[in-house]
């Protein structure tokens, strides 16, 4: 559980932004929240263009979310999760004003606090190192987006934080498996391959497209495989 707890304080700390999101949202103009969710997405899309600054390898970036689209367009992981989505709709959403409100919160939520960089690395280092820095800052990061979601998208923000904890819980229990395939080369790839799913992520929140991020996400993963294979090749 000690290896858990960066990922616990995370899933608390959406779970209390998420609230404070809900109260506010009872005497927030909808013209406001409107303004606050396009200012959301444009930190997100800074986050992204940011992070995919990391990357070093354009040809391994390029084929990881090649091959990262074929499966998850063959495993249809985007209509999956707007299932899940619809599912928690139905089981939560009395109350809740707008139809498919609470799915898209849950799943625009889902997809920003899993995809990221900070995810997938901050994990890894809680079940390596026992190191929960990256994850705690990560948490006061979405604290702050869950307060914003909360307000324009409702309490499927909150309900998000099961999909949090599987993820992020999952890769700290499996990090001892793949730590011998984690060099810095791959840490960089998987951030810039991540980075550009959070670009798609903002698109979608801007209303510019209507990108199927889920479907890139086993794009960030392929790193693992596809550095390795450079440097042999090449």
């Amino acid at each position: 559980m000690e290896g858990l707890w960066g990922t616990i304080v995370n899933v608390i700390a959406v779970l209390v932004g998420g609230a404070i999101g809900l109260l506010l949202n009872k005497g927030v103009p909808e013209k406001l929240t409107g303004a606050l969710m396009t200012g959301v997405g444009f930190c997100v899309l800074y986050i992204g263009i940011d992070g995919c600054l990391a990357g070093e390898n354009t040809l391994v970036a390029i084929l990881s979310v090649v091959l990262g689209a074929v499966v998850g367009t063959l495993l249809d992981l985007d209509a999956r999760l707007k299932r899940l989505g619809d599912r928690v709709e139905a089981r939560f959403s009395k109350g809740e004003s707008g139809s498919g409100r609470l799915a898209q919160g849950f799943v625009s939520a889902s997809l920003l606090f899993c995809v990221g960089t900070m995810a997938i690395v901050g994990s890894l280092q809680s079940g390596l190192q026992g190191n929960h820095e990256m994850l705690y800052l990560k948490s006061l990061l979405d604290l702050i987006s869950s307060v914003v979601f909360g307000a324009t998208l409702g309490a499927g923000v909150m309900l998000s934080v099961f999909t949090v904890f599987v993820y992020q819980g999952s890769i700290t229990l499996l990090a001892q498996v793949v730590a011998p395939y984690l060099a810095d080369s791959v840490i960089a790839e998987m951030n810039c391959v991540g980075s550009l799913l959070i670009i798609g992520l903002a698109l979608n929140l801007l209303k510019v497209t209507d990108i199927k991020v889920a479907n890139f996400v086993p794009a960030v993963f392929f790193p693992i495989l596809l550095c390795p294979l450079y440097q042999l090749v090449f």
